[in-house]
């Protein structure tokens, strides 16, 4: 049996509940090691998008919550190995001190640490309307390896509510990790139009 271990991190951009449910998400899956850390401001938006006032509502899904100031966590050494890291919702904040290696923070540091290890770091990075300088951040963290996924919504799949948005931008961001796990989101098929032809 192979644990898979993953960070997650959520930053203070709204759309808090997209970190959310990728740990939901994730606790629901077998031989899955959750390392959680939240920035000060996620802290506030968790409280003011979500409702969840304390950090502690989240830990029983999570293997291990690690402080956002503790640089000597496990998560911030290369030589800790994991399957990779999501940072849901990314700032522009957050995603400029990755592109900068601007190290500070453990969320920064094991971020660092994905791209340094050639680990995947999936990045929903969330703002609009979007300026050159957040432009070239992601192109910056792209080239550095990261994975730039706006949580941008599909409709394909016909969302009935906000929840199934956010349900499948997880399940999207979770298979970009690249688990060996049959593939959480509902993919396009085709169109029957495109079929018949």
């Amino acid at each position: 049996m192979t644990i898979e271990r993953i960070i997650v991190g959520i930053s203070g951009a709204s759309g808090a509940a997209l970190g959310v449910r990728i740990i939901e998400r994730l606790a629901a899956l077998p031989d899955i090691e959750i390392h959680l850390v939240v920035s000060d401001p996620a802290r506030r938006t968790l409280a003011l998008e979500c409702g969840i006032d304390t950090i502690e509502s989240l830990t029983p899904l999570v293997h291990h919550h690690h402080p956002i100031g503790d640089i000597g966590a496990s998560i911030a050494s290369g030589s800790f190995p994991v399957r990779g890291m999501i940072v849901a919702p990314c700032s522009m904040q957050t995603l400029s001190a990755i592109t900068t290696s601007r190290a500070d923070t453990l969320l920064t540091r094991a971020a660092d640490v994905q791209l340094k290890e050639r680990r995947r770091l999936v990045l929903l990075a969330r703002e609009t309307p979007l300026h050159l300088g957040h432009l070239r951040a992601m192109v910056a963290a792209s080239e550095m390896g990261a994975i730039i996924m706006p949580p941008v919504p599909a409709f394909y799949h016909c969302p009935g509510s906000v929840a199934d948005i956010v349900d499948h931008l997880a399940a999207r961001a979770i298979d970009l990790l690249g688990i060996p796990i049959d593939p959480l989101a509902r993919a396009w098929t085709g169109s029957d139009a495109a079929n018949s032809r």
